[in-house]
């Protein structure tokens, strides 16, 4: 097995003056690139006209972006060592203006895939290159306030995605979803360019090696290309009930296996998976699962309950969810104070999930009549946890590494965040789809007339009274009547599907309230310090 690279000691942290205005300028490109993510949502319907496709077709608009961006985000940290981190970030700047563009001008489905295809491509630089320019622009004290900072567009945005998508897409059109990014990543590069700077020992230690990692390029592609693909397009083929699944399964696992040996003998590889030897690296990378399964799997439910079971249009939807990320922002300014005031605060991961228990036991008990107050509350819960959570994850995830191999942690603790999100949004659809004919079943074979008789008296109180004012006609042998039965039993099953995915998410954060022990008793913010001299020790 080949031996960690030589690291030459970087010195004392660099003290960037317009620290501030860094933050801003890459929040700008990081905070564009994820609420590109699902701002479109809400626009597929009025696309897949325009383009007359069908349903599957036109999921191929988000699905070719994700690959994109899946199999782009590793590959980032050794980009910029090869090329700098300035100059690659630039370019995904200016590469996702021209993407963004070319998107609003689609003419024919194809067009659009292919566009998207380049845009995710493009994109997939900004989240890592951004943490990292973050970790390195601020001094150790207060990387968990920049962490805070950083955090609330990527949080925030996409939460406010749909609500913008659904203003944007009904007042103008579906392209200005995309034109919007022009200004903005305009903006954004203008404000790259003058404040972002590579650090000195990037610019004296830019690698410059002979051998490209071929094989570690292709095998990344190929597996996680593939595994993004599974994970998106799997449910609409029924699993392993298709041929392809069972195929493209076997290629990821054979790829990613692959990737995994060959990336730990070779000398210069794609993916630093050293970095793991880190324990607090690993525990960090180990929460960030949990918290993306969690941020971005009930991020997706949301919706899905709030309008197809409560009637809500989209955007109301997105007006009851943005309190959710208004916690978020909160929480994660508190969270930076406190670290900015020399206090450890990792025993605050153990607050956070229990505020994000309380919220998602309290989402599973909703019922169809639960008020929009009832919504606002729990979301409050979940906002406030998951914002606590993500700024320490990140900067302890970082801070345990020496500043030269940063971008090359970042690229991997995003890699596996990324991930973690592509697969807690393909569980739980499954898993909500699953426990909804579960459900249906059982209430079908429980429900007889006299539960028509009793509803049919009791429709002017129920909630939802509209529909079941239709109930009286089944008494009378109306088949309108069977046809509203069967769907008040189908919301009910939807229901309950909800309660029991809210509820293994309840015990799942309940299990997580230990978990802030895993992160050890030293101060987050001095370990980087730690990190490079033990490296540059090994280096020696």
């Amino acid at each position: 097995m080949a031996t960690a690279p030589s690291i030459p000691h970087s010195g004392p942290h660099e003290v960037k003056t317009h620290k501030w205005l860094v933050a801003l300028a890459v929040m700008l490109g990081c905070s564009m690139e994820v609420l590109d993510v699902t701002i479109i949502n809400v626009a597929l319907p009025h696309m897949q006209g325009s383009f007359s496709a069908s349903v599957d077709e036109i999921a191929w608009v988000v699905t070719s972006y994700l690959v994109a961006n899946g199999v782009m985000i590793p590959m980032t940290g050794w980009i910029s060592a090869r090329f700098g981190r300035k100059r690659y970030f630039l370019t995904s700047v200016a590469l996702f203006i021209v993407a963004s563009a070319m998107c609003g001008a689609a003419r024919s489905l194809d067009q659009i895939v292919l566009f998207r295809l380049f845009q995710g491509a493009a994109g997939a630089a900004m989240i890592p290159s951004s943490q990292a320019i973050m970790m390195e622009t601020f001094p150790p004290d207060e990387q968990q306030m920049a962490m805070a900072l950083w955090g609330m567009g990527l949080m925030v945005a996409p939460i406010m995605g749909p609500t913008l998508g659904g203003w944007i897409t009904d007042n103008w059109s579906w392209r200005w979803t995309f034109y919007i990014n022009v200004p903005v990543g305009i903006l954004a590069f203008t404000m790259v360019t003058a404040f972002v700077h590579d650090p000195s020992f990037m610019r004296g230690h830019r690698a410059q090696s002979a051998r490209v990692d071929y094989l570690g390029i292709i095998l990344l592609v190929v597996g996680l290309g593939t595994m993004q693909i599974l994970l998106d397009r799997g449910q609409r083929a029924d699993w392993f009930a298709s041929i392809w699944v069972r195929y493209a399964t076997v290629i990821t696992i054979v790829a990613i296996v692959g990737l995994i040996i060959h990336e730990l003998t070779f000398s210069d590889p794609i993916l630093d998976l050293r970095i793991f030897k880190y324990p607090l690296f690993d525990a960090a990378v180990f929460l960030v699962i949990a918290h993306s399964f969690l941020l971005y799997g009930t991020g997706l439910l949301a919706p899905i309950f709030l309008q197809d079971l409560m009637g809500y249009t989209a955007w109301d939807a997105g007006l009851v969810m943005i309190p959710r990320g208004l916690g978020s922002m909160f929480s994660m300014l508190v969270v930076g104070q406190v670290a900015r005031a020399g206090y450890n605060n990792r025993r605050m991961i153990g607050f956070a999930y229990v505020l994000m228990t309380i919220g998602l036991w309290q989402m599973a008990h909703w019922t169809l009549g639960v008020s929009t107050w009832q919504i606002v509350i729990a979301g409050l819960y979940m906002g406030c946890g998951l914002g606590i959570v993500f700024p320490i994850l990140s900067a302890a995830a970082l801070s345990c590494v020496a500043r030269e191999r940063m971008g090359f942690a970042a690229s991997l603790y995003n890699m596996m965040r990324n991930n973690a999100a592509a697969v807690g949004i393909a569980y739980l659809t499954n898993k909500l789809v699953s426990l909804e004919q579960v459900h249906q079943a059982y209430l079908v074979s429980h429900f007889s007339v006299f539960d028509a008789w009793r509803l049919s008296n009791i429709a002017p109180a129920a909630p939802g009274s509209m529909s079941f004012n239709y109930l009286p006609q089944l008494v009378t042998g109306q088949k309108q009547g069977l046809g509203m039965v069967y769907g008040m039993i189908q919301a009910q099953a939807a229901m309950l599907s909800f309660n029991d995915i809210y509820l293994m998410g309840a015990i799942l954060t309940f299990c997580l309230i230990p978990s802030f022990l895993l992160l050890g008793s030293r101060k987050i913010a001095s370990a980087s310090s730690a990190a490079t001299r033990n490296d540059s020790l090994a280096a020696h």
